[in-house]
């Protein structure tokens, strides 16, 4: 099971391996060694994961199988891959709390190595951990944890099916595993400081196993598009899709990364009624909403909208935001539709909403007030959502959509010329 944000890395580590795993046992407890070539030997021990001869492998999304259609860039990789969404199963689809007080539950954690306070009870159920973060606390002594300072979980994943016999490498677990490195390492880019060389090797050995996977850059750009492709998601998913909540003891403002420009994000059929259901349903008196967007040439335009049926507190924050000086965000008021929602133009684009939460906070606050708590509603940084807080990528994200891509490497491939971008 992966971590609560359930991105491309959590999903891929847990899925390649449970899959291996389940391989790896099924292939000895039948004896079958024909099947994986003859490569079974005991130098490939199984780990502490597999209490029984008859254990089921389980790779687990650790969110509702309803915010599935958030991660585009997780559902994306898995339908180029073949992987329909009913194959999989999710959080709320499993008791994990009844199969541990039965005592049938053995976890592995990938991509997090503590479990949040809602799932304290499964911390004895944990019996390994593969994390690419530092440890924040030790496990239990018979608890098998690997822990390492790569790009990627994904990269300890695949060195550990590399350890283990050849034939069960497959070319689409190896497709979900590169895609997944890349992703996570920004293209191999030591400019975006996360990569490491145990990422690079592993993804040069799934290039050498699979040649015929998709040559990096056309991989690592589709999958980047599909991360700002929204085209698929409701107004209330956008909204939810990267969320922060701040609050003060009377008042809870919600503030969304938006990733279309403003003008079409307002356009979209029945708006208002929607963002009134979202704010009703959780309890939000407001909501900010800092969209950017990428010209043709990949420059950023960052714009804001401020929204409450609340006149005071809609005048109290785009007062705050328009006086805010550390940093100024050089605001432009633009038309709006509505009475209740408030636009601009932001003319610094440097000013993430890592910047800006301070601002609201203060706002929320009164003078000199920090502010209530800031409580992190979906997704950690990813270099999605890391592009709000000045990741590398914010410089050049492709304007393409990850299909248009994925189209015009094939028809290179097959000596075609490519297609005019729509």
């Amino acid at each position: 099971m992966g971590n609560e944000a359930c991105d491309l890395d959590s999903t891929v580590s847990a899925l390649a391996l449970a899959y291996y795993l389940a391989k790896v046992r099924l292939a000895r407890w039948l004896g079958d060694k024909r099947w994986l070539g003859g490569c079974l030997t005991s130098c490939h021990p199984l780990p502490q994961t597999s209490p029984a001869p008859k254990a089921a492998f389980i790779p687990v999304l650790n969110i509702p199988r309803a915010d599935f259609a958030l991660r585009t860039e997780t559902t994306f990789l898995l339908q180029e891959q073949g992987i329909p969404a009913t194959s999989l199963i999710f959080r709320d689809e499993i008791d994990l709390g009844g199969l541990h007080h039965a005592g049938l539950l053995s976890l592995t954690l990938v991509d997090h190595h503590i479990l949040p306070g809602a799932d304290t009870a499964l911390e004895e159920a944990v019996v390994e951990v593969l994390d690419h973060r530092p440890l924040e606390r030790d496990r239990a002594p018979g608890c098998q944890v690997t822990a390492e300072l790569v790009g990627s979980c994904a990269t300890l994943v695949t060195e550990r099916i590399a350890q283990g016999p050849p034939g069960v490498l497959d070319r689409t677990t190896a497709a979900l595993l590169h895609g997944t490195i890349l992703l996570d390492c920004v293209n191999l880019s030591p400019a975006a400081g996360k990569v490491t060389p145990r990422d690079v090797a592993c993804i040069s050995l799934l290039e050498t196993r699979f040649p015929e996977l998709l040559a990096r850059n056309a991989i690592f750009e589709a999958l980047q598009a599909a991360k700002f492709d929204v085209s698929g998601l409701t107004t209330e998913q956008m909204l939810r899709k990267d969320l922060k909540v701040l609050s003060s003891d009377e008042l809870v403002l919600a503030v969304s990364a938006i990733y279309v420009d403003l003008e079409t994000f307002l356009c979209r059929p029945d708006f208002l009624q929607d963002l009134d259901a979202f704010c009703q349903a959780r309890g939000y008196t407001g909501l900010v909403a800092m969209t950017i967007s990428f010209n043709e040439r990949n420059e950023p335009s960052r714009q804001l909208a401020v929204y409450s049926r609340c006149e005071t507190l809609r005048s109290m924050v785009c007062r705050a935001l328009e006086e805010a000086t550390t940093p100024s965000l050089h605001l432009q008021p633009l038309p709006s539709p509505w009475s209740c929602v408030g636009a601009y133009a932001q003319g610094n684009t440097l000013a993430s909403r890592k910047k800006v939460l301070p601002i609201l906070r203060a706002a929320l606050g009164g003078p000199g007030a920090a502010g209530g708590p800031e409580e992190e509603v979906v997704l950690p940084p990813t270099p999605m959502n890391s592009l709000v807080e000045e990741c590398p990528l914010a410089q050049a994200v492709p304007p393409l959509c990850p299909q248009d891509v994925l189209e015009r490497v094939s028809r290179i491939a097959a000596g075609q010329p490519p297609s005019s971008p729509k």
